[in-house]
């Protein structure tokens, strides 16, 4: 698995700490930007991130901005990405066991450093559960994005 990760300006500091603890982890990713804490538009960085996603299934996105939910809602615009804001381990392990989510959304702001690593970690790890009740689910998501 090989992580795409983006950021805003809000998102940026704690998108270079999630970059030590996945090259500490031996996790590789490409950084898409941002490359300082310069103002930009989160809906940039997110596209980015989600059309690589989007294209190639080995992938996972990593998205941070101010509170994780600007980000992951632009991801969602992209056909295929079903990314998830997610505050704790719960929220990122069920949104991959249930929803097969692509895209994870992080809080780069009063957000404790430990408790990000701990939802990435859970969230990377975690596969999609396979069943058939998620994966209905997953298809007639897929029809709505193909009504647009």
């Amino acid at each position: 698995m090989r992580v795409i990760i983006g950021s805003d300006h809000a998102g940026y500091r704690r998108k270079e700490e999630v970059k030590r603890f996945l090259k500490g982890k031996r996790i590789p990713f490409e950084d898409v930007g941002t490359d300082s804490a310069s103002p930009v538009d989160y809906p940039d960085f997110a596209v980015k991130v989600a059309r690589k996603v989007a294209r190639d299934k080995g992938l996972r996105g990593i998205l941070v901005c101010g509170s994780g939910t600007g980000m992951a809602i632009a991801a969602n615009k992209v056909k295929g990405i079903r990314a998830v804001a997610a505050y704790d381990n719960y929220t990122a392990k069920m949104s991959r066991i249930d929803n097969d989510t692509n895209v994870l959304g992080l809080r780069g702001r009063g957000f404790p450093l430990k408790k990000a690593q701990n939802i990435v970690t859970t969230w990377l790890k975690t596969p999609f559960s396979r069943k058939e009740r998620h994966e209905r689910r997953i298809k007639k998501i897929a029809k709505l994005e193909r009504e647009r």
